[in-house]
């Protein structure tokens, strides 16, 4: 499942990226395989959406979330 498809309060961990330049720049943000990410918010219009990894909020685009691959 990819992070774009989490509904809110919904809970995964990330496996893998399908980017390598944007897994860089996750990874830096403490984005890290194996770690828990919970989906908080979701802008009204859909796009970005706010999750919770690491013990901070981070704020992605769809389309970033989307090349974020989770385990359930």
């Amino acid at each position: 499942m990819k992070l774009s498809d989490l509904k809110i309060g919904q809970h995964g961990i990330i496996k893998e990226f399908t980017d390598l330049a944007l897994s860089v720049k996750l990874m830096e943000m403490g984005c890290l395989p194996g770690e828990s990410v919970c989906l908080e918010r979701i802008a009204p219009l859909g796009d970005p959406i706010a999750i919770k990894v690491s013990g901070y909020q981070l704020s992605l685009r769809k389309e970033e979330a989307s090349k974020v691959i989770l385990h359930i």
